[in-house]
């Protein structure tokens, strides 16, 4: 019932068909023909795969544009997945954070993303279709979202950005560590290895379960946040995959810059909040237009980035990001060591 939910109109139906052709068969060229052996991506062609996957994105949109239910579906599949897209940013800090964690080589970066992302599609779809399932039934819901959000936006401005991570404290890491047996070894970039007819994991078996555990916490946030734009089951899927599927080529573009941005956070908050008391005016019967809603995404976004280029941040030293790395790479010995 929830997978014919999906499907608001025959439109529907062709579109996510299209969609899921997308998916599968540049997930195939992707692994299966152009990064069959491990390999370290370029920020060229991190880049190139950056444009690749927001065209791929943009095309969809105007698709739902002419197949689907006009100009107003197309602009709320782009403010969806502009949201996601931007809210995947801090994703990309704490997947970082786990790798270097773990000291994975570069060249095993793509594949554990390839496999993170594959997951992501899967709880992905769960998250989305419980939440319509439920607020189906129970309309008030999406009330405790926008609260919720506004709630998230409000803690996260007043975050510091420099509090530390540590992905050794995960739960589920210390349950896989007690119950599993773990090799030392990566062994060439395996994840589950056979050896004197017992099954052993790899420390990266640990990392992409870190990673699809992060991005469950984050869905948290942008799940809720894509209700509050639009209960359309469709267009909340396919804005939200197509945002994952992008956020593996912006890893590899943004790992090395990332922390210049460092207003982004704080756009980032101000669109939680917005989105979340968007929702909460419908109480009073006040409805923001989804054209302004994608207006106001735009504007922020924009300007936190910009405003973070031009403006330099206050105490900041010069030998700072290696001061970072160095307490990053104090935390893989320790690692190593419980493995």
């Amino acid at each position: 019932m929830l997978l014919i939910s999906l499907f608001n109109s025959s439109h529907d139906s062709i579109l996510f068909g299209l969609f899921a052709v997308i998916i599968v068969v540049f997930l195939v060229i992707d692994l299966g023909v152009l990064n069959k052996s491990a390999h370290k991506i370029s920020t060229k062609s991190a880049l190139y795969q950056s444009i690749f996957w927001v065209a791929i994105s943009i095309g969809f949109g105007y698709l739902i544009y002419w197949y689907g239910d006009g100009a107003d579906a197309s602009i709320t599949f782009f403010t969806a997945y502009l949201t996601e897209y931007a809210l995947s940013v801090d994703n990309i800090f704490v997947i970082l954070l786990i790798l270097r964690y773990f000291s994975v080589k570069d060249e095993y970066y793509h594949s554990i993303l390839f496999w993170g992302i594959l997951g992501a599609l899967v709880f992905r779809a769960i998250f989305i279709f419980v939440g319509a399932y439920l607020i189906s039934q129970f309309y008030w819901i999406l009330y405790i979202f926008g609260v919720f959000l506004v709630y998230s936006g409000i803690k996260i401005f007043f975050e510091d950005g420099e509090e530390e991570i540590d992905p050794g404290k995960n739960p589920l890491l210390k349950l896989a560590r007690k119950y599993l047996k773990i090799t030392k070894s990566d062994y060439g970039g395996r994840f589950i290895i056979w050896r004197n007819k017992k099954l052993l994991f790899t420390p990266l078996f640990l990392v992409i379960i870190l990673i699809e555990t992060t991005d469950l916490i984050f869905a948290v946030d942008s799940i809720p946040a894509a209700f509050a734009i639009t209960q359309n089951e469709f267009l909340i899927y396919t804005s939200n995959i197509f945002a994952i599927l992008g956020l593996r080529a912006k890893f590899f573009l943004l790992a090395g810059i990332i922390d210049k941005f460092y207003l982004l956070q704080k756009g980032l908050s101000f669109i939680l909040i917005f989105i979340g008391a968007k929702m909460l005016l419908e109480i009073i019967h006040v409805d923001i237009p989804i054209n302004i809603s994608f207006l106001v995404i735009i504007v922020v976004l924009g300007g936190s980035i910009v405003m973070s280029l031009i403006i330099p941040e206050k105490g900041k030293k010069e030998d700072a990001p290696e001061e970072k790395n160095v307490d990053v790479d104090k935390q893989v010995s320790p690692e190593k060591e419980l493995l």
